[in-house]
């Protein structure tokens, strides 16, 4: 039996702010939104642990982006799995949903369930891109894989790139509760130190793995004690206070930050979405020639298409697509 504490905040995204540590902060739990990601695809459990902790990550991250914006992560390596690629849309309104989507990309023959799945990207990067929408010039930010995980991944990017020292603790996984069916969950905390004016960062290059900044690299006297203390607080937190049915993201914050003063703000729900459309596989196709379209066609004179993300099965008439389209 569903409880009302996960009617209430399930597949939402609850900001907070630390007052006393200049900290800012995100509460993120999804239930039905990952559980919506990964029933498209069948993938092994060493894959499916990457899109989770992949697609909670972008829950966390993307709560920022403004409205009809749209925030992706890509995780790309040269071992077995090869790609993770998330979309977060911001909410066409205010009070709308955000709608976020996620797959991947794997050799099969090549993966090893026995190791951490995080060792199967291998060698790689891990990117975050934000298209503003049309005239803007999307942004594109890249780090290397390093860290043992995604998420240690996605502190170094912050780091890196935005000198915002980042701390995410998440965790994710099948739960099966009596009389239901086993479903996905997630749940996670995210911390950043707000920008202060006078942060510096050494030029020599940072104090972690391969050179990377942390965040002993940008902050110093008051602002890395606030975040230090912050962050021994967020070390006691426990799974099931993440992820289980009992406490509110907002009695977590008053467990684990009383002390700093939390203050909560309006939560944002969040839902398994895609883009994809018949039109938008035509424009893709726009810039094949009829001949290209030709061989792409099947004995049933259709071109057929899937989409990677939500499974959607397209059957599109040839005389429709390819860059003479019509009018060819």
């Amino acid at each position: 039996m569903t409880s009302g504490s996960q009617i209430a905040w399930d597949d939402t995204v609850l900001p907070f702010q630390l007052d006393r540590s200049d900290v800012r902060g995100r509460v993120a739990r999804l239930d039905g939104v990952l559980d919506n990601v990964l029933k498209q695809h069948h993938y092994p459990a060493s894959i499916e642990a990457l899109v989770a902790e992949a697609t909670l990550l972008t829950a966390l991250i993307g709560h920022a982006v403004k409205l009809r914006w749209k925030l992706s992560l890509q995780i790309r390596g040269n071992g077995p799995a090869r790609l993770i690629a998330t979309d977060y849309y911001g909410p066409q309104e205010d009070g709308a949903p955000a709608r976020i989507r996620a797959y991947a990309s794997f050799d099969a023959d090549r993966l090893d369930e026995t190791v951490d799945p995080f060792s199967m990207i291998g060698s790689g990067y891990f990117a975050v891109m934000l298209d503003q929408g049309a005239g803007m010039q999307p942004y594109q930010g890249f780090t290397p894989i390093a860290g043992g995980s995604l998420s240690s991944c996605a502190e170094t990017y912050f780091a890196q790139s935005e000198q915002l020292p980042t701390r995410f603790a998440v965790t994710f996984g099948k739960s099966a509760e009596p009389g239901r069916a086993a479903r996905w969950r997630a749940g996670g905390i995210m911390l950043q130190h707000m920008p202060q004016a006078g942060m510096s960062v050494a030029a020599e290059g940072g104090s972690g793995e391969g050179g990377l900044l942390t965040h002993s690299d940008i902050l110093s006297g008051d602002a890395g004690e606030n975040w230090t203390r912050a962050n021994v607080l967020l070390n006691t937190v426990e799974e099931m206070e993440l992820i289980g049915p009992t406490v509110t993201p907002s009695d977590l914050l008053i467990r684990l930050f009383h002390e700093e003063e939390p203050r909560v703000f309006d939560s944002q729900p969040v839902r398994f979405g895609c883009s994809c459309s018949a039109d938008k596989v035509r424009n893709t196709m726009s810039i094949y020639s009829q001949r290209d379209i030709e061989k792409m066609t099947t004995p049933e004179g259709l071109v057929t298409a899937d989409c990677q993300f939500c499974g959607a099965h397209y059957e599109l008439d040839p005389a429709t697509l390819g860059f003479e389209g019509k009018n060819g």
